[in-house]
């Protein structure tokens, strides 16, 4: 196998790394497959330590590997990357009984599954207290969700209902609230939705994060967050999403009249 050119005038770590892309462009290092060692790669190139812990770095900003505490480093198994559009939520979906996550899933042609984390009562924070209109504290239902797509997570979500309409919708409890997801039950129940607002920022990744969707350290993410209004003018859920960066393209479409 090729070892980079000494007369390439890049640094030898950049070297490194771009002999390591080349690898994994070409599948000589294949998806899931383990980068050799700290170790292997000084003896192969000729580098200090500090050379190729430099080329790690490297390699890592480009998304195509991940490193796992005390496992050494892998090349990422990507899945398609996934459009979120705006029409996710379209109500068509929910009466066909797609909740959004299947919808798109369905678009991006990969296998989608849900891990249930937690469903049930918990306190308010203070910015989904403020986003409910409820006091800091006031208990409200709270659903939060591992997804994957062909087996990989990529997202992790937490719903919060207010209590007063949750607790007469006993679906919600339940880990699968049924074809169409919540907003389906809310809605047969009377709670019709308007408007969804959708607030997006990519941030690094914080170490749960890092660890729920098996990210790199330094990885980004993007942090969406998401208020339902009913026809009544109450917010009535509210989300808090983490994706992992790469592997999804965020889509709206944004009505150009008054």
């Amino acid at each position: 196998m090729p070892t980079p050119s000494r007369d390439s005038g890049k640094p030898k770590y950049l070297q490194i790394a771009d002999d390591l892309v080349q690898q994994i462009k070409e599948q000589v290092l294949a998806p899931g497959e383990q980068v050799p060692s700290e170790s292997d790669l000084m003896k192969k190139y000729g580098a200090s330590q500090g050379t190729v812990r430099k080329a790690f770095a490297e390699l890592r900003a480009t998304g195509l590997i991940e490193t796992r505490h005390g496992k050494g480093s892998y090349v990422k198994r990507r899945p398609p990357v996934r459009r979120k559009s705006s029409d996710r939520f379209r109500r068509s979906h929910r009466t066909a009984g797609k909740a959004a996550y299947l919808a798109e899933a369905e678009q991006a042609g990969s296998t989608p599954s849900v891990s249930v984390l937690y469903v049930g009562p918990t306190e308010a924070p203070d910015e989904i207290a403020e986003r409910l209109s409820v006091p800091v504290g006031a208990k409200v239902l709270s659903r939060r969700r591992l997804y994957f797509s062909d087996g990989i997570p990529t997202e992790e979500a937490t719903s919060y209902l207010p209590w007063d309409i949750a607790k007469d919708i006993p679906e919600l409890f339940e880990e699968n609230p049924g074809g169409g997801g919540i907003y389906a039950r809310l809605e047969e129940h009377g709670h019709t939705l308007k408007e969804l607002s959708e607030t997006v920022r990519v941030r690094l990744a914080t170490k749960h994060e890092i660890g729920a969707l098996s990210l790199s350290p330094g990885s980004p993410i993007i942090h969406l967050t998401r208020n339902a209004e009913s026809e009544a003018g109450r917010v009535i859920e509210v989300c808090d999403t983490f994706m992992a960066a790469d592997q999804f393209v965020l889509e709206y479409r944004i009505p150009a009249g008054d």
